[in-house]
């Protein structure tokens, strides 16, 4: 799945339960759940040469960029213009616990992609990306690949 629906998740899962033994191993267990589904993503077509490996990055810089737009106007906006006030102190510790559910959201990818951009796999790792890479079902039907993940966003949107 794109970063977006996959980062809204998390964000959203801790937005309801915000402490992290609540949200990180439902957030991840999300994240498998999504990729099992057949979707696109940026990274489709990179392991048969069909994309190359700096389009996959820029269109992922792009998508993590919305991403962070969408987490911040759907979960932060609402709590004020910054996570900390002008003396560096933290304003509301809910906005913290929305993006590090976000960042756990996106973690399975962010582990994945040393292997995937820089054929770059330690040991200790490479359990990590043969469960994820079990669950990962992609397509390279955009339309079929993109409407399920529109949909986790509207229902993520709706029930915020």
């Amino acid at each position: 799945m794109l970063s977006i629906p996959h980062s809204l998740t998390g964000a959203f899962i801790a937005s309801k339960l915000p402490h992290p033994i609540l949200y990180i191993p439902l957030t991840l267990a999300l994240h498998y759940l999504g990729d099992w589904i057949p979707h696109w993503d940026v990274g489709t077509g990179l392991s048969n040469g069909k994309r190359k490996k700096s389009t996959a990055i820029i269109l992922e810089l792009i998508e993590l960029s919305i991403a962070g737009f969408l987490i911040y106007y759907f979960f932060i906006a609402d709590y004020g213009i910054g996570m900390f006030d002008i003396s560096g102190n933290l304003q509301n510790p809910a906005t913290m616990h929305i993006w590090f559910g976000a960042l756990t959201g996106i973690a399975p990818d962010l582990v994945e992609a040393p292997k995937n951009f820089l054929k770059w796999e330690p040991w200790f790792i490479k359990p990590l990306n043969k469960i994820h890479g079990a669950f990962h079902h992609s397509t390279p039907n955009i339309i079929i690949g993109l409407l399920p993940q529109i949909i986790v966003v509207g229902l993520i949107w709706f029930l915020k």
